[in-house]
């Protein structure tokens, strides 16, 4: 008789039924996910919008588009970023006048992203607004950045021109110990909440450096779209 053990031991059963559970698991996971995605982007869609209508109180239509190396493309139906791509926000009035461009910034906090939307006013070259689409900071401390007057009062007009060749940001936007601003592209940090501050000021100067140097030659576009 062959001394080889039967492989249907009970240790091989169990290991059977975990791998079979596992799959299952992962299965059903998996289906979840598909079938909350649309509501989850949906969501996300909703809380973006509301934050454009936010720093253009009197925006009446927002055109998505993607900026690259060769130019401005109209994002609508696109849920995707392609590779290479900074998406931004065309914001017009009632008269379908081109009024400002809202982009998103985002960066690492004290606990999450920081996730923000920014305007962006053409005929000033600065940052005129933010609002938050997203963040998990402490309550009553990181969460100052949506309530501290002081804070949004440096975004009345926070300069990101660009540079000569126009290439990138004359002067990169930066956080600065609350009390020492003394330039326009600063950011005067929320005393007690610097990390939150600079997670601010850090994310819209990635976001500016992407994004205007792509964006400016393309303006008439998006003020005569076709």
């Amino acid at each position: 008789m062959s001394d080889t053990p039967e492989i249907n031991t009970p240790s091989f059963a169990m290991v059977r039924t975990l791998g079979l559970v596992s799959v299952i698991c992962g299965i059903i996971i998996v289906g979840i996910y598909q079938i909350t995605l649309p509501a989850v982007n949906a969501n996300k869609k909703l809380a973006l919008d509301r934050q454009v209508f936010k720093v253009f109180p009197n925006a009446k239509s927002v055109v998505p588009y993607f900026a690259d190396q060769s130019g401005i493309t109209n994002a609508e139906g696109q849920d995707k970023v392609p590779a290479g791509s900074v998406m931004f926000y065309a914001v017009y009035d009632a008269a379908k006048k081109l009024t400002g461009i809202a982009a998103e910034a985002s960066s690492s906090g004290y606990a999450d992203q920081v996730r923000i939307l920014y305007a962006y006013d053409m005929d000033k070259h600065a940052i005129t607004g933010i609002g938050v689409i997203s963040m998990r900071e402490t309550p009553g401390i990181g969460d100052k950045i949506l309530t501290d007057q002081a804070f949004l009062k440096n975004f009345e007009a926070l300069d990101v021109s660009l540079s000569s060749d126009l290439q990138s940001l004359a002067n990169a936007v930066k956080t600065v110990k609350h009390g020492t601003k003394t330039n326009p592209w600063q950011i005067d940090a929320i005393a007690g909440a610097t990390v939150t501050s600079k997670a601010v000021g850090r994310g819209i100067n990635e976001s500016a450096q992407a994004l205007l140097p792509r964006l400016l030659p393309h303006l008439d576009k998006l003020r005569n779209p076709s």
